[in-house]
């Protein structure tokens, strides 16, 4: 029966991790769909960032409830699942608590486990009431409805479960609780216990040790399919984040070049076109998600969905219809529509009539934009839905021309008048004669 019980335990692990495998791989494949972008300048800034920001948390705590419970959530879980390793080694060779040989540090490390269990499951149900009873504003906008908010409270139930489950477990094992050491938290639960025969507390905790790594599992595997992405790309996210300054915006090399041959009468105009005739131009600014690069995508998979980015920005905060957050949920709705269209096509996509302007994203929206950079100083993992927006509006401008009216006379004005102002070139030195 133990036999068996290995076996069962090594198949239900190799199908929990090869499935997670599996979508990590169609991840890094839709990321890749985005055209090539060079960050690997300035590596020590940016290993500080990650390890500032992901690792510290140094952008989370600027809202210091959320921040502080936030932190507790994020360690204790991370931590507790250390112990996922001696699971996954008693699963396997049949052991029960192998690492219990290393006495009274191990006692230390369990006792710390349970109280973080704890501090975790409240910080989980303090959550839960600011999403579900309090409904913080950030929480109840309509871009949040539906889906999304099913999968916020999922993650909250499972998160309440697996350290229920963890509590249980050492609660029932009665070997661990006659140790009486690291039994910290669990020694309180066990009494609710005592009534029951040894068989059946003995039942009750192997159930519990294998609900909690069946939920480690699924809780893995749901993560591809939930915000909660951003527990893995939050530290590759921050690291490949722009250096740049706030405010500055790249330069289309295409654009540039077409500028350098107006400044200069002596270029060649030949020499800027492409070694291939046969070449498709390059599309100005993005009207899907392949027209985007790759961190902007890997942005999109990062995305918290924690509302701050739209909370702070001022165009929504005036009742224009712009969603910082929205712009990052829709371009991974889109980019997942796209994956299942090539995984539909074997490997190939076939076009289906949308894109992720007008279908996901309006130009109002667009439009609303003050490119103040808020949404970007506020997010807690470095996301940039500023990025996509302007890229969003270059193609609106250069290849559909379709600015407000308001915009295509200034840039009229620009190209005709060299200001912005309906004025005769002639005449903008007029206002030294006044008076």
């Amino acid at each position: 029966m133990m036999y068996i019980d290995n076996i069962l335990f090594a198949i239900l692990l190799l199908i929990g991790i090869g499935f997670f495998v599996k979508n990590i791989k169609k991840l890094n494949r839709n990321i890749k769909l985005g055209h090539d972008v060079n960050r690997s300048d300035n590596p020590g800034a940016r290993w500080k960032n990650m390890v500032r920001i992901a690792l510290g948390q140094s952008k989370m705590v600027r809202r210091p409830i959320a921040g502080v419970l936030h932190i507790i959530v994020y360690a204790g879980f991370i931590i507790i699942n250390i112990e996922v390793l001696e699971i996954i080694i008693d699963g396997l060779f049949g052991t029960h608590r192998i690492f219990s040989f290393m006495g009274s540090f191990y006692s230390f490390l369990i006792g710390s486990f349970e109280i973080l269990a704890v501090l975790v499951l409240v910080a989980v149900v303090v959550f839960w009431i600011r999403r579900n009873i309090i409904r913080l504003k950030r929480f109840a906008s309509t871009d949040l409805k539906g889906a999304p908010k099913k999968d916020a409270d999922t993650i909250l139930y499972f998160e309440m479960v697996l350290m229920s489950l963890f509590l249980i477990m050492n609660a029932t094992d009665l070997h661990f609780q006659m140790m009486n050491s690291g039994n910290i938290i669990s020694q309180y639960i066990t009494p609710l216990f005592y009534d029951m025969d040894i068989t059946t507390v003995e039942v009750i905790e192997n159930a519990a040790w294998w609900f909690h790594i069946i939920g480690i599992l699924l809780f893995l595997n749901y993560l591809y399919y939930s915000k909660h992405l951003h527990i893995l790309l939050a530290f590759p996210n921050t690291f490949y984040a722009d250096l740049n300054a706030k405010g500055k915006f790249d330069n289309l090399e295409s654009v540039t070049k077409e500028v350098k041959l107006m400044m200069d009468p002596t270029a060649d105009p030949f020499a800027a076109q492409p070694a291939d005739e046969n070449a498709v131009p390059a599309k100005f600014g993005a009207s899907d998600v392949q027209d985007l690069n790759w961190v902007q995508l890997l942005n999109a998979y990062t995305c918290t969905e924690c509302g701050r980015c739209t909370s702070s920005c001022p165009a929504n905060q005036t009742g224009k219809k712009l969603s910082p957050r929205k712009i990052m949920m829709d371009t991974r709705d889109r980019l997942e529509e796209v994956g299942r269209n090539i995984d539909a096509n074997k490997g190939i996509f076939v076009p289906d009539n949308k894109s992720l302007l007008n279908d996901y994203i309006t130009p109002e929206e667009l439009w609303a934009c003050t490119s103040c950079n808020a949404c970007v100083e506020e997010c807690p993992v470095n996301i940039s839905p500023l990025s996509i927006i302007m890229d969003m509006r270059r193609y609106l401008v250069m290849e559909q021309s379709a600015a407000p009216q308001s915009l295509n006379a200034m840039m009229s004005n620009i190209e005709n008048n060299g200001a912005p102002w309906q004025y005769n070139q002639q005449d903008r030195l007029n206002w030294k004669d006044e008076n």
